[in-house]
């Protein structure tokens, strides 16, 4: 005769050794299997349980199933508990054998004793298939009616099991949910708020016939908040926090973008958050989900500040979880009332200092958003602190958020230098490759601060030369302002930094060969150090040509390529009078053009990494790669429409553009007519600001009025284009205007026209700003654009695809009309967008001026 499960546990536990435990376990499982074989009635229970205890342990259990079934089937309560505890845990809805018990399930769903019903509704529950779920259904749905609170408890449970599976049986079991609410039982009440957001979460058209409900939760809740001392449902001086935190969680999701639903139960939240204990744990869960469900609805804005100053003394807690949850939800309604936030901003920069490592991240991505013009000096200072003792894992996230709210909100230029060069120091060598550039331009553009920032890079390069971006944003500076910092300062007032630095030739020059030999220079940086001392040349007295030249020459003969090259052709402009033309200053470095509103309102969407990812793309987009502008226009960013044969351009023309392709194989002509895309000559430059437009490269063989002038003599059609492109600059410049594209489900799409080249009236720039007046977060935002053959567009990365209620992102076009003052341009876009987990896509035309 097998052991006893207690006598299995002990023999297990005492086992030294994974293979005795194997081994004993082996042995059990064989004796269970004989006792099956013989029928053995009396010990068949105690078999199931210890196979149950087996198979967690993680050993096969599969021959077992079977005794689950004939434990089901007896009479016996002891043997269905048994048996149905099996079930639910050695089979799952795609075992063939649960086929066998769905009679028995069925059958036990109407025994008179309620508790071997409610082991059949949980079992059902838990395993039902499908097919089971269809079958079982209806009987589920009378068990929500029966008398017994126990059975009805259970039936909800079950009946979300079967809605999951079945979601199309809803309507039939709304009616008998809804009577759920009206029970005196806590038990019931709980089950039924649990199903009815199951079904709201499930199927969003739902919420609307539970709206009506909110009245009666409110009852509900209030009578939780406000009765005494209830012992059967105590829970540390809270009267049943279960049953308040799920009615919270129901009118949080019946509550969303309805003012009406709002206004009912925005006295209550008011009283939950005003009358609950937040010494104790389970009032912590209370007043938590007090502020999802008021952030979450239309609440009043005293509301929402209870909220957060709520929050804000979770912050002060010494719990760590209520915290770290505190911090992740200030994060997240920082947006909706930042002031608020701010208040408590002392209490979450003390979080940086706190030793566990998931609170100083929270609190740190919280601080990245409650930076603003007025406050940016003392969180900067905080974040630099943070930087001193941070470890590796946080320094690259933090350096780039650091170089991002710096370059947003800076104060004045020298702060701006000040910082950067702080963070370099710190930590420069988890700068993002973009910081450099961006702080050489702004040093560039910024005269007036060139002797001081040299100076500053000087010094801290000659604290520390390991710092690669710090060493190639300092070596540039010597480069370009090397007069300015040996320059004799002696008769020059000191600023208030007392920058007067009396710094020689010679220092500087040891100082470079000092980075040639340091072990952590890079080849990058040894390319900007040839260069620097190259420009020095024309910088320096002649005492130090000589000295320049054999730094050069060194590296001649270079393993690198990069820079053997470089020192030949720098060796080579000590033979020309031309060096010191060549090698004079920069003039300043433009930034490229960027949409007004990108930073602001992308900086707290997406990541730092991201962020500058994006705005290196917006770089090369606007930089010399403007030959992208004549790209193949039936890309899906840019369609274009075939011309006609007589040249009419009209909006039919973009009739269906943005639906299926047409087939092109049953026409060839369609495809020889199809211009090309062309990066040299013609229109490929035609972007470049400095470009002069000429007949020869405004020719077009695919426009209808080239075709028409073929006929004539080469000489008379250069003559007329000339003469067209002629009187065309001597027209006036159209002044900026804007004009409403788009206004629908509370989408707003206006454009912003303008002509950024007063000499070439062809180019328009079209800034589209997509404003969200909704309540609503629009998601997966996107918009493509078509234009006729005659016209050319190029469609810049937007600002963002996610739109918050009342925020609005950018999306730069420029379009290059080929026949500008004689057709308009025509633009039709396409929006795609998700709200309330709905898809949506609307197409709008929009013609512009004939100005334009």
């Amino acid at each position: 005769m097998s052991v006893k499960l207690r006598d299995l546990i002990k023999t297990v536990r005492s086992c030294k050794t994974a293979a005795e435990e194997r081994a004993q376990i082996a042995r059990e499982s064989a004796q269970i299997r004989t006792g099956m074989k013989e029928e053995d009635v009396e010990s068949r229970q105690r078999n199931v349980a210890k196979l149950l205890y087996i198979h967690m342990l993680g050993y096969p259990t599969q021959f077992g199933q079977m005794e689950c079934l004939k434990l089901i089937v007896s009479p016996s309560y002891a043997d269905k508990r048994i048996g149905y505890l099996g079930l639910m845990l050695l089979l799952d809805e795609k075992q063939e054998v649960l086929l066998l018990a769905t009679n028995c399930m069925r059958h036990d769903l109407y025994n008179v004793n309620q508790f071997i019903v409610g082991l059949s509704l949980c079992a059902l529950g838990n395993i039902c298939s499908q097919s089971m779920a269809r079958d079982i259904a209806p009987d589920v749905e009378k068990l929500l009616a029966h008398s017994n609170p126990y059975i009805r408890k259970k039936a909800a449970l079950c009946a979300i099991r079967i809605l999951r599976k079945v979601p199309d049986l809803v309507e039939n079991f709304i009616p008998k949910i809804k009577a759920l609410l009206s029970e005196r039982n806590h038990g019931v009440i709980l089950t039924a708020l649990t199903l009815i957001i199951e079904i709201c979460e499930m199927d969003k058209s739902q919420i609307v016939q539970f709206k009506k409900m909110v009245p009666q939760l409110v009852r509900i809740l209030k009578s939780l908040v406000s009765s005494g001392y209830l012992p059967e449902h105590d829970v540390s001086g809270v009267t049943d926090p279960f049953l308040q935190v799920k009615i919270l969680r129901l009118l949080r999701i019946l509550g969303q973008n309805d003012a009406e639903a709002s206004d009912q139960m925005n006295d209550i939240l008011a009283q939950v958050a005003t009358n609950t204990d937040s010494t104790k744990n389970v009032g912590n869960a209370i007043l938590y989900e007090c502020v999802q469900t008021i952030m979450a609805v239309e609440s009043e804005n005293g509301l929402k500040v209870m909220a957060i100053n709520i929050l804000g003394r979770f912050l002060l807690n010494r719990d760590n979880n209520i915290r770290y949850v505190a911090l992740n939800t200030l994060s997240k309604v920082v947006n909706t009332d930042i002031q608020a936030v701010q208040r408590h901003r002392n209490t979450i920069v003390e979080c940086l200092k706190d030793p566990d490592v998931s609170i100083r991240c929270r609190a740190l991505d919280l601080i990245y958003s409650l930076v603003t013009e007025s406050n940016i000096r003392v969180l900067v200072r905080e974040l630099l602190n943070f930087l001193l003792i941070s470890d590796a894992q946080f320094k690259a996230e933090l350096v780039a958020k650091l170089c991002i709210v710096t370059e947003k909100y800076a104060p004045n230029k020298r702060w701006h230098i000040d910082t950067i060069l702080r963070v370099m120091s710190i930590a420069g060598n988890f700068i993002p490759d973009e910081v450099p550039s961006n702080l050489v331009q702004l040093i560039s553009s910024s005269p007036e601060l060139s002797s001081y920032a040299v100076q500053k890079f000087y010094l801290a390069l000659a604290q520390d030369i390991s710092q690669q971006p710090l060493t190639q944003v300092a070596l540039w500076c010597i480069g370009e302002y090397g007069d300015l910092l040996v320059m004799d300062k002696s008769q020059l007032p000191k600023d208030e930094e007392g920058l007067a630095i009396q710094v020689s030739e010679t220092n500087v020059m040891e100082l470079i060969e000092s980075i040639f030999k340091h072990p952590s220079t890079n080849q990058v940086t040894r390319q900007y150090t040839l260069t620097t001392l190259v420009k020095l040349s024309t910088r320096f007295s002649q005492a130090s040509i000589h000295r320049i030249k054999s730094l050069i020459d060194i590296f001649k003969v270079n393993i690198n390529l990069e820079l053997q090259q470089r020192a030949c052709e720098y060796s080579t402009l000590f033979q020309y009078d031309i060096k010191s033309q060549i090698l004079e200053k920069m003039p300043p470095i433009e930034k490229p053009e960027e949409s007004p509103h990108s930073t602001k309102s992308s900086s707290h969407q997406s990541t730092p990494q991201q962020q500058y990812q994006q705005q290196q793309y917006n770089q090369q987009q606007n930089g010399s790669g403007v030959g992208s502008l004549l790209e193949d226009l039936t890309s899906p960013t840019t369609p274009t429409v075939n011309q006609t044969n007589n040249g009419n351009q009209t909006l039919s023309l973009l009739e269906d553009i943005f639906g299926p392709p047409p087939t092109l194989g049953s026409n060839s002509n369609s495809q020889q007519n199809t211009p090309k895309p062309t990066n040299s000559g013609g229109m490929g430059g035609l972007l470049d600001l400095d470009l002069n437009l000429t007949p020869s490269n405004m020719s077009n063989p695919t426009t209808p009025s080239y075709q028409q002038q073929q006929s004539n003599n080469s000489s008379s059609n250069s003559n007329s284009l000339a003469g067209q492109f002629q009187d065309m600059s001597l027209q006036p410049v159209p002044k900026p205007i804007s004009i409403p594209a788009f206004q629908k489900y509370g989408i707003e799409i206006n454009y912003d026209c303008s002509k950024p080249q007063p000499n070439n009236l062809s180019l328009t720039n079209i800034n589209i700003t997509i404003s969200n007046t909704s309540q609503v977060t629009i998601t997966n935002f996107s918009l493509k654009a078509a234009v006729p053959q005659y016209l050319k567009i190029q469609l810049l990365p937007p600002s963002g695809t996610t739109l918050a209620p009342n925020s609005e992102v950018t999306q730069n076009v420029k379009v290059l009309n080929s026949l500008q003052g004689q057709k308009p341009i025509l633009l039709r876009i396409k929006v795609d967008f998700q709200m309330n987990g709905q898809s949506y896509n609307e197409v709008a035309d929009t013609p512009l001026p004939s100005t334009f």
